[in-house]
């Protein structure tokens, strides 16, 4: 016996899957947006470095006030790797550890060429102090990777800019 063909029933049943050609379309579709997220993901080394220096002026300038509420001395204190907060307790510098805003922090591209101008010291690690008086010494911190410079300018009366 011949299946009963009825019109429309049968054309539905035939156009029901998706055929190669709109499955490599979408594939491509779907590889150039994967790609383009992607590349968004991983800053270049300037973005990263502008943002890195974001950070640590806001630090700083958090640094800075802690040691006026606290009434210590407060440091920065960085290296081509790393950089960490210090407090001035009992005649020595030690880590600031009670809360995770001051902890250690490892730079994540290294190493970071620092310099500090006006320089106390021309060696590793480079070390900013904040004292107990809200006017400190104006100074200009710079990072340095694969070429890229930003620095970190501060005024001496609590403003920190990133340039």
């Amino acid at each position: 016996m011949m299946p009963i063909l009825v019109p429309g029933r049968n054309e539905r049943f035939r156009h029901a899957g998706f055929t190669l050609l709109e499955l490599l379309v979408v594939l491509v579709i779907a590889g150039i947006l994967l790609g383009a997220v992607a590349l968004n993901a991983m800053p270049s080394d300037s973005q990263w470095l502008q943002r890195e220096a974001q950070r640590i002026a806001l630090l700083l300038q958090l640094a800075r006030d802690e040691a006026i509420v606290r009434n210590q001395p407060i440091a920065f204190e960085a290296d081509d790797y790393r950089y960490r907060f210090l407090i001035r307790q009992e005649d020595k510098w030690q880590a600031l550890t009670d809360d995770p805003m001051w902890r250690e922090r490892e730079f994540g591209r290294s190493p970071v060429q620092l310099s500090l101008s006006p320089a106390a010291s021309q060696r590793l690690p480079v070390r900013i102090s904040f004292g107990r008086e809200p006017v400190d010494k104006a100074f200009v911190l710079t990072l340095t990777l694969t070429g890229q410079r930003i620095s970190v300018q501060a005024d001496g009366l609590g403003n920190f800019q990133v340039q």
